[in-house]
């Protein structure tokens, strides 16, 4: 039995799926949007989705987790005073590899 239509249907779906949330918005959507609260919802929005889905992955990318947490902290720090990407991501790594060494030194089991 082939299995070229299923994959072909699958293919099918994925683009639908894919295609129809970004279609959907700006074919039903006639004017211009006025409302601030519509506005502000829908600038915030991207920020909001991608902190959510990213926000757990951060704690459990290490080998603890006070040295993701800290490493955490550090890229917040950062941030905020209003360090580039690179150095953020730089120094977040450093307080990572660091907060790992010591807690290995000391002999504090790290979680796998």
């Amino acid at each position: 039995m082939s299995t070229w239509p299923y994959w072909l249907a699958g293919i099918a779906v994925m683009a639908a799926v894919t295609y129809l949330p970004r279609a959907l918005p700006l074919s039903l959507m006639r004017r211009r949007v006025e409302s601030p609260f519509f506005q502000s919802f829908l600038y915030y929005m991207p920020v909001a989705v991608l902190g959510a889905m990213t926000f757990p992955d951060v704690l459990y990318a290490t080998s603890s987790l006070w040295s993701a947490f800290l490493g955490l902290l550090a890229a917040l720090l950062m941030a905020f005073w209003g360090k580039g990407l690179l150095p953020t991501a730089l120094v977040a790594t450093v307080v990572v590899l660091a907060t790992e060494g010591i807690l290995a030194a000391a002999g504090i089991p790290l979680y796998a």
